[in-house]
């Protein structure tokens, strides 16, 4: 190869040169700018520099893709990045970085996760919620170039009419850009954080059974605490909300139904809406509820008997609570915050919670845990409850 010449001078090539260059070797163009001719013909740019007190070569590309003048503005970019002591070389791979748009990235957040989900029917719908709603209008969008306007945009549509299915898109949506950001493919906030202030307040369409948000939970069992209702009533109502059970299932608990020792309540058939035997694995705040309630129930078979011991509690005595307070809500409610407690907070699989409110399984795959009430895993559950639920009524 010729030796190169011209080093110290500044744009030594023309464009015609350049053409009529056929001899393999290394042609200056100045301040480090080098054409090298190929032995096959090929020709390609190349820039010398000196980065961070060590000298680089840096290939510009090909002569075919770029002419001289966009070499030279390439040279001239790169060494202004290395006076200024940033790394030409680093800035040039991450202009080659590829970034997954956001139904790639669903797609291998989906595949990451499916290992450790054991409800085939989660996995499932885990991806088809992003697909549906997501995926038309991000889908094609890089996950470092969405922002909450377009989240905003995904959950407007869904957020008053299928305001559950929202809430799982939302959270799923959260998930992805988490991975996206610790993949290095974001910088800054997840986008879905800031979504909730530019949506209105979902109402329930269903009166009957209002729910309260599971965030507001714990608040409200602290004020219940202090209310003037009586003590059964408002040992009733907690139990109630830590155990996930239905009013008719708690107001007409018996004595007999408790082992104390083992820490189970076991709910016959007759009083269960799927007609089958329910066991409530008991943690430690039910049974110190259990303890006080034997000890002011008297002579009765009921855990909370009324002014007639004979009978129990009234079954308004929840809503009459709830009214004192002033909080739209009902006590069947608090079945649904527990659920979207546990769907959206824990990682604790679909069935272990539809086993805990004692939820009728149509779904085969689910329905063949039924083989077991998987007694422990749910009392795993129900103690993350309990200690949710303890953060402000301590």
């Amino acid at each position: 190869m010729p030796k190169a010449t011209g080093q110290h001078q500044e744009k030594v090539l023309s464009a015609l040169k350049v053409k009529q260059l056929t001899t393999p070797g290394r042609y200056a163009d100045g301040n480090g700018l080098y054409l090298i001719v190929d032995p096959s013909g090929a020709k390609r740019w190349i820039l010398r520099i000196t980065v961070q007190g060590k000298r680089r070569d840096i290939g510009l590309g090909g002569l075919s893709l770029v002419s001289l003048a966009e070499a030279r503005e390439k040279a001239l970019e790169f060494r202004k990045l290395a006076r200024s002591g940033g790394d030409p070389l680093a800035a040039k791979r991450e202009s080659k970085k590829i970034y997954p748009t956001f139904e790639v990235a669903a797609g291998a957040v989906h595949a990451e996760h499916k290992a450790s989900w054991k409800n085939e029917k989660h996995i499932n719908q885990w991806i088809n919620t992003l697909t549906q709603y997501a995926t038309p209008v991000i889908g094609n969008m890089r996950v470092d170039r969405i922002d909450t306007p377009d989240i905003l945009r995904v959950l407007a549509p869904i957020w008053m009419t299928k305001p559950e299915t929202a809430r799982r898109v939302r959270q799923r949506l959260s998930t992805v850009f988490d991975w996206a950001k610790a993949s290095g493919y974001r910088v800054g906030d997840n986008p879905v954080d800031g979504v909730a202030r530019g949506l209105p307040k979902q109402i329930d369409k269903d009166a009957h059974h209002e729910a309260m948000p599971f965030e507001e939970v714990p608040a409200f069992l602290k004020a219940v605490k202090v209310t003037n209702s009586s003590l059964a009533a408002k040992l009733a109502f907690e139990l109630l909300i830590l155990c996930a059970t239905r009013t008719s299932e708690t107001l007409l608990a018996q004595k007999s139904e408790f082992d104390l020792e083992a820490k189970i309540w076991t709910i016959p058939a007759e009083r269960m809406k799927a007609k089958r035997v329910h066991r409530v694995p008991l943690v430690g705040r039910c049974v110190e509820i259990l303890k006080q309630a034997i000890a002011i129930s008297g002579d009765s078979k009921y855990l909370f008997p009324g002014r007639d011991q004979a009978k129990p509690l009234s079954n308004m005595v929840f809503l009459e609570i709830l009214r004192r307070m002033e909080i739209k809500v009902t006590a069947h409610g608090f079945r649904s915050s527990f659920r979207d407690w546990a769907a959206e907070t824990t990682s604790f699989p679909r069935e272990i919670a539809e086993m805990a409110l004692a939820h009728t399984i149509e779904n085969k795959v689910e329905a063949a845990y039924r083989r077991g009430d998987l007694l422990e895993k749910r009392r795993e559950l129900m103690t993350e409850w309990e200690r949710y639920l303890s953060t402000m009524t301590s």
